[in-house]
Order: structure tokens, then C-alpha cells, then sequence
């Protein structure tokens, strides 16, 4: 069940030519493979392009009927494989993958892809996580397609550029016989607009015609001598053809070209944000006419040398606009520059900041800067210049050293930030399932002293931030067995390491799970069983307890592990019941027997499952029909105010408030109304004797006659009982 569905949406993807598409990004994507005449498409979902593997789920009937396999693939090594049905046959294939851990994950298969080279177009869609709004580490993808030579395309982030960019892609490949990068960056993803559709296309050549006439050619198999003529075709051929091909068709381009004598080079990934501060700035209009030259590189690897030294002939200077570091690109440009003696000044990471995103408030300064330095804009007088009645204005900053990280935010204004915005660090939702392993693992950690917790990639990652403060490493998609593999010692304490069911099925199995029985490991591993990759946007997996119409579901995590060896098990079908979890880690770290133990812990992700509950809660209330469900209450009277359920749970829908009784100063803890009624307050507040304040009650939507009744009664009643304590503390207030 994913996050969000394309069931409507993707009826789009049936425009016929001439037909205007209006829509989010992902969803253009899809249609441009369609028009492209794509055979096959694969792929593992991951943050900014999760939804593109949503929109292909849904519009699998519409695939089937033009003859294209879709593959939700076991992980993005899985989906890069895919691509070496186009090595020997003329098929057009398309993967898509988070860029840059997917990318890493891919990497043996895509080098093996590069190396070998391809007869059908082989298009990569990256999602380049970087920048603020990233959940990774800050890398980007541009390393990876120059050390294995595969061209990677950065277009502007409009649907028209992008749709270009998807045929152009496919187009690029063939001419070149060499895969193809088109990363799109999480703007891009989900921008909307339109483009005019054309029909989309049958596949030239099948996948099953390739099954019915199979072709081999050994020269494209990478073992030795041919691997080491792949190294020099690549160099002689593939690249001059690629140069070609992006010259000659125009992936690149050029506005305003010869409008100054200076200009700005960027990523066409960046143009947006670029075109919005040159308007701010006065430097283009509304409608996106520049009037400083503009170089867009939508094609950010190769090179084009001949279009560099075009744009910066007679110009003074040109700005390269580089998100990142190392800056690949601009040291492209400057060996460019000075070998063909050119005079123009390269101006990047000496003006703009060597790292970090270039949003518009980043961009700005730099392009102000650049363009001040030039003559484009006023100089600002200095401080002490400063007109009669006008604030100061700090004189224009000297560029700063090449090496110098510029802040997003200048120190100043970081102080009263700090004070003013309290930290929101992310955490569990409402009501998740796993939040109470970590409150079973906190309990523990007072009977048997601290563990080293080795974590995982996963929502279960957020339990090293507070209130939970656990997790000492993480390194990757179901690496959290591996890494705590050195921490293994005969005797003493053992090592926790995390693994979601995600990462599980992706990676953990066999580098987690299989790797701890062949070393014969010692540690504990916990696998959190919550039936989705949540993390993802809730897609299914194997072991998905829900009915798959396409998938295989319903393959037990207990019998994986148990046929790779593993001889200790325990299954928690309800991680709420925090004692339950507490226990069973209890007895893994302590008990005698030697040999990695693995404990799951299962329940339903919380999110998955209101999406599917909820809907169906409002249509039975609205048609009239009985409706309970249940909620958690503190008792004020009976609350000390310790506050330990809040530190221990951290459940977003615990919060404080004042107490009603004013010789009661400290404030109790209360539930809100975003409480969904998992129970997990109650569990742990019982599990670690903490206080019985907590209560289950059962709001009722469409109650039957006695329960009305009923309520009418307990009401009267409390209302009489609330009246006679009114009169009696009357009786002695002074």
C-alpha cells in the first residue's frame, strides 16, 4: 500500500498527440518512456523519486499493453542489472533509483554496464537527494558518471525540459552505446505544469522478440582482453560520438548569448533558482529574458569543449554556477580555458559557497557580488557613507578564499534564530509501532546497563535523536547487522544492531543475517517487522501481509532467517506490549546460548494502517452505521507530574498542561486529540511502574439506544457528584 496513489492520475498517460499534459514531474516521466518506446523499467524506491515507482505500480495496465516489464526490483543493484537486456539487443530500457546511495549500492553492475557498453538506449533516472531538504549524506552523482564514463543530464526543471530530456536521453545512448544518467532533483520531481503529448509508442523491438532470436556478443562480456579495449573505445568512440550527438542536437543552450561581455554558466538543474535572483536582482524580466548571457548545461557531463569557448568568446568573465564539492565542473572549464589560452575570468566557489544548496538566498549574494564586481550593479557605499535617515549598509564583502565554506545564514543572524526557533529534530509518527521497541530497549538499559547499538537506514533511525538518544553508527540500506560485526567477543556484552523489514529483504539478509551465522556471530539483531517499506512511502515487500494483485507477499521473516542458519528466534507479534519487548530482548543478551539471535518485532505500520482504517471509518459513520474507537486519557488527579512517560515515549500526542487544581503548581501530563489510540502510553507507563493515570476510553460514532441511555446515566450522575463536591468546597472556602 503506498503513500499516495496514481490510480486517477495515471489515466493522463493515454494523451495522444497534440494533447496538452498538465501534471507533477514524476507523472511527465512516465509518459515520456511511454512516447519514448521504452520496453522495460525497473526499479527500487527512494526519496525524491519514490512516486515515480508509485505512478508505474498503477499504470501497469497501461504497460501491458504496450508490452512493457515493470519490476519493483529487490534493491537498485537489482534494477541496474536490469539494463543488460539492452547490452546485446536493441531494447530500450529505464531504471530509477535514489542518487547517491542507490547509485552506490548500483555501482558494480553499473560499471560492468559502462564498461561493456550498450547496443539498446540504457536510461539511468536518479533522484539527487542533496541539499536541505535531503535525509542523506551530501554527495552527488556527477563522481560517478565521470569515473565510469556514462553521461549524466541535468535539465532545466520544467516538464517540457524534462520530457526533452527523457527521449533525448534514450537518443544520446544509442549514438554513443553508452548508458545514460538523467538525475532530477527533488524540485523537479514534483514540479507541475504542462507540455504537448505525442502518441505514445510500441517498442520497436520486444522483449520477447529478444527471447525468441537471443544474440550474444562476447566482445561486450567484461573479462579480459576485451575490458581492456572497453577503456580506449570509450575514449576514441563513445565520447567523440556523444560530443557529437549534444552538439548537433542542441541539449545544451544558450540565451542571451552575446547580450554582455559577461555571463553566467549553469547546471540546467539550477536554472530556475539562477533566472528568479536575476529577476530580483533587475537583471531579467518576468518572463524569464536575461539580460546576462546564459550557458545551460543540461547535459553537466561531458564537456562540450567547442560550446565553452563559444560562449566565453570576448567576454571579460563568466560565473560557473556549481552546486557542491569538489567543483567538477568548473575545474572542467578552467583547464579548458587556459589550454586553449583563452582570457575570459572563471569566476565559482571563490564567489558562491563551496558547499551546500544554492537557494535563492545563497545564489543571491554571489550573483550580486559577481555582477557588482563587473559593473552590473551599484556598488553599495560603505557604512559610514551611509545617506541622513537610512539604515548603514555593510560595504560589499571582498570574495572570499577559495576554501572558505560561506553559511547559509551570516553568523549574526544565527544567534536570535537559536533562541527563537526551538530544535525540531524528526522523530516517530503518532501512534508508531516502533517507537515502543526503543521504550523496551530504554527500560533495559536500567537493568543490564548501555548497549552499543549498531542502527539502520529506516524510520527506526530517528531513535538516536531524543527522547530515546540510542544508536552509535549507521552505514547503509540493511547494513545495521554488518555494522557491528567487529564489536563480537567471546564473552561479556553484546552488540544490538538494527535492521528494518526493508532493508531486510534489500540487503540485511544476506550481509546482516548470513554474514552473523557464517562468522558465528554472537550480537543481537533486531529486525522491525512493521509489514511496508515505510521509509520509502510504504510500498509493499515480501513479507507484506496484504494481497498483492502483481507481487508475492506474505513470506515470513522468521523462516528466512531460520534457513540461513540462524538457530535462535523470537517473534513479538505486537511490539505495543513493551514488557513483551523488553523481555525478549532481555533474554537474547543474556542467555547462554552461543550464536546470533535475531528478535522481530511485528505490528502494522501506524501510517499504513489509518490510510486504510480511516476512510473506511468515515463511510460507515457517514451511512449511519456504529463506529468505535479508541483513545487515551490522563487522569490529572492521579498524574504526579514525573513526566517519565513523555521522556520514555516521546509520543507526539503527549504534551503537558497546567493542573485544573490551583495548589497543584507543577504541570500533568495529557493526551491530545491526535492520539490514535495504540496504546503505547498505557504499555509503557505499566512496564516501567511509572503511574496508573493512564486510561482507555471508546468514543462511540453512532451509538445504539443503551448505549445512549447508559451515557445519559453515567452523566446525570457525575453531574450530581460534581455538584455535591461544589457544595462542599463552598462550605469551608474562606
Amino acid at each position: 500500500m503506498a503513500e499516495r496513489s496514481f490510480v486517477e492520475e495515471v489515466k493522463k498517460l493515454r494523451l495522444s498527440d497534440g494533447e496538452v499534459f498538465r501534471g507533477e514531474g514524476i507523472l511527465a516521466v512516465t509518459k515520456a518512456l511511454l512516447e519514448s518506446g521504452v520496453a522495460y523499467v525497473g526499479g527500487y524506491q527512494g526519496s525524491p523519486i519514490s512516486h515515480l515507482m508509485d505512478v508505474l505500480a498503477d499504470a501497469q495496465d497501461i504497460l501491458a499493453e504496450y508490452d512493457i516489464r515493470f519490476e519493483n526490483s529487490a534493491s537498485e543493484a537489482t534494477a541496474a542489472a536490469m539494463l543488460a537486456a539492452s547490452v546485446n539487443y536493441p531494447l530500450r530500457g529505464a531504471v530509477t533509483f535514489k542518487a547517491t546511495v542507490g547509485t552506490n549500492v548500483a555501482s558494480d553492475a553499473l560499471a560492468n554496464l559502462a564498461s561493456g557498453g550498450v547496443k539498446g538506449g540504457a536510461l539511468v533516472i536518479v533522484g539527487e537527494d542533496y541539499g536541505e531538504g535531503s535525509s542523506i549524506m551530501q554527495e552527488r552523482s556527477h563522481a560517478f558518471a565521470m569515473k565510469s564514463q556514462m553521461w549524466l543530464l541535468d535539465p532545466r526543471p520544467n516538464l517540457e525540459s524534462i520530457v526533452k530530456a527523457v527521449k533525448q536521453g534514450f537518443e544520446l545512448s544509442e549514438a554513443s552505446h553508452t548508458p545514460v544518467m538523467l538525475q532530477l532533483r527533488i524540485r523537479a520531481c514534483h514540479v507541475h505544469g504542462q507540455f504537448v503529448a505525442s502518441d505514445n509508442q510500441r517498442p520497436r523491438f520486444t522483449v520477447q522478440d529478444a527471447l525468441e532470436q537471443p544474440q550474444r556478443d562476447v566482445q561486450r562480456i567484461v573479462l579480459p582482453p576485451a575490458s581492456f579495449l572497453h577503456e580506449q573505445e570509450k575514449i576514441q568512440q563513445r565520447w567523440p560520438a556523444a560530443l557529437e550527438f549534444i552538439e548537433a542536437n542542441g541539449l545544451n543552450e544558450f540565451f542571451a548569448a552575446d547580450a554582455d561581455d559577461i555571463g553566467i554558466i549553469v547546471q540546467g538543474g539550477t536554472y530556475n533558482t539562477l533566472l528568479r535572483v536575476l529577476e530580483r536582482l533587475g537583471l531579467a524580466d518576468v518572463y524569464g529574458n536575461s539580460r546576462i548571457p546564459l550557458y545551460v548545461m543540461n547535459v553537466a557531463y561531458p564537456v562540450v569543449d567547442r560550446e565553452v569557448l563559444r560562449f566565453c568568446q570576448g567576454k571579460r568573465a563568466v560565473l560557473m554556477v556549481e552546486e557542491g564539492q569538489p567543483n567538477f565542473i568548473e575545474q572542467n572549464m578552467a583547464a579548458i580555458l587556459r589550454q586553449h589560452g583563452s582570457d575570459c575570468a572563471l569566476h565559482g566557489k571563490d564567489i558562491l559557497p563551496m558547499a551546500g544548496e544554492y537557494a535563492a538566498q545563497v545564489l543571491m549574494q554571489g550573483v550580486r557580488s559577481f555582477a557588482r564586481r563587473y559593473g552590473r550593479l551599484p556598488v553599495e557605499p560603505p557604512q559610514s557613507q551611509a545617506a541622513p535617515g537610512q539604515a548603514a549598509q555593510p560595504s560589499e564583502p571582498s570574495p572570499q578564499p577559495a576554501r572558505k565554506v560561506i553559511p547559509i545564514l551570516p553568523q549574526g543572524e544565527l544567534a536570535p534564530l537559536a533562541q527563537s526557533v526551538h530544535a525540531r529534530p524528526p522523530g516517530f509518527c503518532t501512534g508508531c509501532p516502533e517507537r515502543p521497541i526503543f521504550s523496551a530497549m530504554k527500560l533495559l538499559e536500567r537493568e543490564i546497563g548501555p548497549q552499543h547499538v549498531s542502527a539502520d537506514i529506516g524510520c527506526h533511525l530517528f531513535s538516536i535523536l531524543p527522547p530515546f538518544n540510542l544508536g552509535n553508527t549507521t552505514m547503509g540500506y540493511g547494513l545495521g547487522s554488518a555494522g557491528s560485526a567487529a564489536l563480537n567477543t567471546a564473552g561479556g556484552k553484546r552488540a544490538i544492531s538494527m535492521m528494518g523489514d526493508g532493508g531486510f529483504w534489500h540487503n540485511g539478509l544476506t550481509s546482516g543475517v548470513a554474514n552473523a551465522v557464517f562468522n558465528r556471530s554472537d550480537n543481537l539483531i533486531v529486525v522491525v517487522d512493521n509489514s511496508y517499506t515505510s521509509a520509502t512511502g510504504g510500498q509493499d515487500i515480501l513479507s507484506s501481509k496484504a494481497l498483492n494483485p502483481s507481487r508475492s507477499t506474505g513470506h515470513a521473516i522468521e523462516q528466512a532467517v531460520r534457513g540461513v542458519g540462524v538457530q535462535w528466534v523470537r517473534t513479538v507479534r505486537r511490539t505495543y506490549d513493551v514488557a513483551a519487548m523488553r523481555d525478549a530482548m532481555k533474554e537474547a543478551l543474556t542467555t547462554p546460548d552461543k550464536g546470533p539471535k535475531v528478535v522481530i518485532a511485528q505490528s502494522e505500520c501506524m501510517l499504513n494502517r489509518q490510510r486504510r482504517e480511516k476512510p473506511l471509518m468515515r463511510k460507515a459513520a457517514a451511512e449511519g452505521r456504529r463506529v468505535v474507537r479508541d483513545k487515551f486519557g490522563v487522569d490529572h488527579d492521579t498524574c504526579t507530574g514525573d513526566h517519565s512517560c513523555i521522556r520514555i515515549s516521546g509520543c507526539p500526542s503527549l504534551s503537558i498542561k497546567s493542573h485544573p487544581d490551583p495548589l497543584r503548581t507543577d504541570p500533568v501530563a495529557t493526551v491530545l486529540d491526535s492520539c490514535v489510540g495504540c496504546g503505547h502510553c498505557g504499555d509503557v507507563s505499566h512496564a516501567a511502574v511509572l503511574c496508573p493515570s493512564f486510561y482507555r476510553a471508546r468514543v462511540v460514532s453512532n451509538p445504539g439506544w443503551w448505549e445512549r441511555l447508559r451515557s445519559r446515566v453515567r452523566q446525570a450522575l457525575i453531574g450530581r457528584m460534581q455538584a455535591a463536591q461544589a457544595r462542599r468546597r463552598a462550605r469551608y472556602s474562606f
